[in-house]
């Protein structure tokens, strides 16, 4: 998929990978660039900083709310025409207490904002790049939606939903032969202040450097883009050995189970 001359939205995009991203996709001659996010402040520095690079619109959208997207893209519609990529970026990580001590309210808002509204996005606007037999949508999931970790088992379980929903909805489209693809990301922690305090013996990745790869796959419609590359082996890890020798070698010798233990998130 060209990202010259095409319309790119990015939701979550005024800061993080999103922003960068955003960015990436001017500097490739995108057409239009479109910001969706719920943060006013980082909409207006995006906005300021970008606009040299491009055609930047951005508005304040509550992705987990339907009608909020569906007044949103009609918007769209109106200002730039037809959206040729989507990227659902947008998405949360409320702490890291352990699930008997998750409130309620964390549940109902991480389900909505990491799984819900990627596919409230995707379902109000893949019906036109159906018609048009050509669009583009990537969802950036996590190395969670792959591997279950301990302090983080309502994030984990949106981003296994998130990966469940975006490979099933890629098959439809393969299997319906039509020109709109899908990509799904699974990255591993990322340098952006959103896992402030991880602890990691497997390297945190580069934000610019993910940003990069991301849009490259967008680029070469791949259909799924783990980081690092060798969490591409997970799947087959959790096949082939006892679940005790999993958790021995991904939990305690990579201490992968123990990386949120000092998690201290983005601060305000």
């Amino acid at each position: 998929m060209k990202l010259q001359e095409a319309n790119v939205l990015i939701t979550g995009g005024a800061s993080g990978i999103g922003k960068l991203m955003g960015q990436i996709a001017l500097e490739k001659g995108a057409n239009a660039l479109i910001i969706w996010d719920i943060n006013e402040e980082n909409i207006q520095t995006t906005v300021k900083t970008l606009s040299a690079k491009g055609r930047v619109f951005a508005h304040c959208v509550d992705v987990g709310n339907i009608e909020n997207v569906q007044s949103a893209y009609q918007t769209v519609r109106e200002e730039c025409g037809d959206v040729d990529v989507v990227i659902n970026c947008a998405g949360i990580v409320t702490s890291n207490r352990t699930f008997d001590q998750v409130d309620i309210t964390e549940i109902d808002r991480t389900i909505r904002i990491n799984t819900i509204a990627p596919m409230y996005v995707a379902r109000t606007i893949l019906p036109d790049m159906l018609k048009r037999n050509r669009g583009h949508i990537c969802n950036i999931a996590s190395a969670a939606g792959m591997l279950g970790n301990p302090r983080m088992a309502v994030y984990a379980a949106s981003k296994w939903a998130a990966i469940g929903w975006s490979e099933s909805i890629r098959i439809e489209m393969q299997e319906q032969k039509s020109g709109v693809h899908i990509t799904t990301v699974a990255p591993y922690y990322i340098n952006t202040g959103m896992f402030d305090g991880v602890r990691s013996l497997i390297p945190i990745l580069d934000p610019a450097k993910t940003a990069r790869k991301i849009i490259r796959a967008i680029e070469k419609n791949r259909t799924f883009c783990g980081m690092p590359f060798p969490f591409h082996l997970i799947r087959f890890c959790q096949g082939i050995l006892p679940t005790c020798v999993f958790d021995l070698i991904f939990g305690q010798v990579f201490g992968v189970y123990h990386t949120m233990d000092h998690f201290t998130g983005r601060k305000k």
